[in-house]
């Protein structure tokens, strides 16, 4: 090799930086003839702090392996998410077996009120304003699954159905003022 190949740093595709968590790790059994096999299952969520997220979960020899396991599935998962000046743009929920999830929009400046896995899942989704409540299951598998489910609910500001303002002729509108004011004038009586 020649000596201007060696000195180059060699340039490798960057992959987008991903915030990985690990909400959860468990200690599983599987009850065999000769006693017990143990296993570990985590639960790990990863995000981009830019409206993408993704769960994952899966089993394995050693803590190690089931978090990489449980890494690869959440990248194959995620998805992204409609955010609106940092919070939700409007109420959403959703159940997921036993947990129900309810995540509300927050003024600015509220933060995250939101506890355990939905704040995990939130805060490397985006979200910096928002309010959550829990019903249900506490299993952290279910919550996690149905807060995402909840946030792929959101609708976007473009699919947003508005009411408009219906002009009424005037002739009607004054109807409705003068048996309004009879009325009252009958009951005064």
């Amino acid at each position: 090799m020649a000596d201007h190949q060696r000195s180059r740093p060699r340039i490798e595709p960057e992959e987008k930086q991903l915030d990985e968590r690990v909400v959860h790790i468990d200690r599983v059994a599987r009850v065999v003839k000769g006693g017990r096999r143990f296993r570990f299952r985590a639960l790990v969520v990863i995000g981009d702090h830019k409206n993408r997220v993704g769960i994952g979960t899966a089993k394995g020899a050693d803590v190690t392996s089931a978090v990489t396991k449980a890494v690869e599935i959440a990248k194959k998962n995620i998805t992204t998410i409609n955010v609106y000046k940092g919070t939700v743009p409007h109420e959403a929920e959703a159940k997921v077996s036993g947990a129900h999830i309810l995540v509300k929009p927050a003024s600015p400046g509220t933060g995250l009120i939101a506890g355990g896995v939905v704040r995990t899942v939130l805060e490397v989704a985006g979200i910096g304003n928002a309010l959550s409540k829990s019903f249900g299951s506490t299993n952290k598998i279910n919550t996690a699954y149905a807060t995402v489910e909840a946030l792929k609910s959101i609708e976007p500001a473009k699919n947003w159905v508005t009411r408009q303002k219906v002009s009424r002729p005037a002739a009607a509108v004054s109807a409705k003022s003068t048996k309004k004011s009879s009325a009252k004038s009958e009951v005064l009586k």
